[in-house]
């Protein structure tokens, strides 16, 4: 799927055949098996997001592929091996490749294709944003937004296993009971309206677990406002997206009398910041394979669309209210 100009996605995105390049000494040729489309696949299109590919390119940053044949030079891949891209920008969105080694990870072909499909970027977020900037321990909690994110269901999973306890913030909407059973069934211990955030009510939630010392925020606005309030003294809050594209805005009083911490996380820099370390980021992936193979962390909840029906599919991945990821079936 190819795109020769930034616009809206369903107006510049093409299916086309290409050639596929000749194998090199240091190339492996991939057959993907599945991709999804995330939200910054769709920024990347319009030309919005901090990371462009050269055009023209092909979309897609996450997905999961076979390896068919690798080049003379090539040592730790084999025909046979399941690799997902070591960065953005590879893109996935295509039947097949050919890739330099190093712009690809092996994972275990063990998992579900659909757990390897959606690993790389949401799963790795929240990993990497309960462990990096607070040191909870059982029985600590956390409040997070837009919980019914692809990052946000991870994040439930996740702090789940490790018994930290999680309040989830998602917006109002007509099939609410539905989205908080299903948040529950993942591991959430409390899920709460926006509006709900605002009710002295809120109150009862802390009776149970503490308050807690980690605010996750991918929306901005009011929604950031509210959570700022219920974090602990000294408390964190940290901003990895920004959903309605408005400003995080912070009382004076928050800084001076609770001197919260505002901090930021991007997935990309993290990846760039440890390009040299393998070592933080094959203990990620092992730690988030394991919690797969226990059946502690899934896939978000997909949508399985075939690679001919991509339109479709671009213009459901960008409805709101929609908490199912579509996932291109290569």
């Amino acid at each position: 799927l190819l795109y020769e100009r930034h616009g809206e996605p369903a107006a510049v995105v093409k299916l086309k055949d290409l050639e596929v390049p000749k194998l090199g000494d240091c190339d492996v040729h991939v057959k993907m098996l599945a991709a999804p489309i995330n939200p910054a696949d769709i920024n990347m299109i319009q030309g919005t997001y901090p990371l462009l590919s050269p055009l023209p390119a092909v979309g897609g940053n996450e997905g999961v592929g076979e390896v068919l044949e690798v080049g003379r030079s090539v040592t730790a891949l084999k025909p046979g091996d399941w690799v997902i891209p070591a960065n953005a920008g590879l893109g996935t969105w295509r039947t097949r490749g050919v890739f330099l080694e190093e712009m690809l990870l092996k994972v275990p072909s063990d998992i579900p294709v659909l757990c390897a499909a959606t690993l790389s970027v949401n799963p790795c977020t929240a990993f990497r944003v309960l462990a990096d900037f607070e040191s909870l321990v059982p029985g600590d909690s956390i409040i997070q937004n837009a919980a019914n994110s692809g990052v946000g269901q991870a994040v439930i999973q996740i702090a789940r296993a490790s018994g930290i306890k999680t309040i989830n913030v998602v917006r109002d909407r007509p099939d609410l009971p539905k989205l908080v059973e299903r948040l529950m069934a993942l591991g959430a211990d409390h899920v709460i309206t926006e509006e709900m955030l605002r009710k002295p009510e809120i109150k009862d939630i802390f009776k149970s677990i503490p308050r807690p010392r980690l605010a996750l925020n991918c929306v901005g606005g009011k929604s950031t406002t509210e959570m700022l309030r219920h974090l602990q003294p000294k408390g964190t809050m940290v901003t990895y997206g920004g959903m309605a594209k408005q400003p995080v805005m912070v009382p004076v009083s928050a800084f001076i009398f609770r001197d919260v911490r505002l901090r930021g996380f991007w997935m990309t820099q993290w990846r760039k910041d440890h390009a040299q370390d393998q070592e933080s980021v094959a203990v990620m992936m092992d730690a988030l394979c394991q919690l797969i193979r226990r059946g502690q962390l899934t896939a978000p909840a997909c949508t399985e669309v075939p690679l001919q029906d991509y339109r479709a599919a671009l213009e459901a991945s960008m409805k709101p209210f929609v908490s199912s990821k579509q996932i291109l079936l290569l």
